[in-house]
């Protein structure tokens, strides 16, 4: 349970779907179960296993073809985390901001996805996701620019409407 809400998080941040978020951690779980004895206890757990969902999570989005509409998901989750924000208008703002975050995020392909959940919801260095996914720290980084810089001209279109 330590791990767990946070695994689904990040699965679902990666495919967009917890159905499968919810298969993907379950399914890590069972790797990490099976494959312990090979872990290497010096090292903390936890980069570890978010290692095993994002990949997983990397490779069922690109594996699925189908476009899903979660908006209703998608404010829900939302709608929990500016739960405590004061102001009614601070709510609205908010959600409006994170909504368009949100839906630029679709637009972005798994692997850019993945780079931005493991940088800014997992808040790890690039460093850290270089090594945790065995590329180089210049993918990482090609990787991670280019993901911004596609948020950016999202949002900024966006905004120009």
């Amino acid at each position: 349970m330590r791990y767990q809400v946070k695994a689904i998080r990040v699965a679902y941040l990666i495919t967009r779907d917890s159905t499968v978020a919810e298969d993907i951690v379950q399914d890590a779980f069972i790797q990490v179960f099976h494959a312990i004895s090979r872990f290497d206890d010096s090292r903390p757990f936890e980069p570890w296993f978010m290692r095993i969902v994002v990949n997983a999570s990397i490779k069922a989005a690109e594996k699925s073809s189908k476009q899903i509409n979660f908006v209703d998901e998608a404010e829900a989750f939302f709608e929990e985390l500016i739960s405590s924000i004061e102001s009614t208008e601070e709510q609205i703002i908010s959600l409006e901001k994170q909504n368009q975050i949100w839906e630029a995020m679709q637009r972005l392909s798994p692997r850019q996805r993945a780079v931005i959940v493991q940088k800014y919801f997992l808040e790890m260095s690039e460093k850290e996701m270089a090594q945790e996914s065995g590329a180089a720290i210049g993918t990482i980084k090609w990787l991670l620019n280019s993901a911004r810089q596609k948020l950016r001209s999202i949002l900024s279109e966006r905004n120009e409407k």
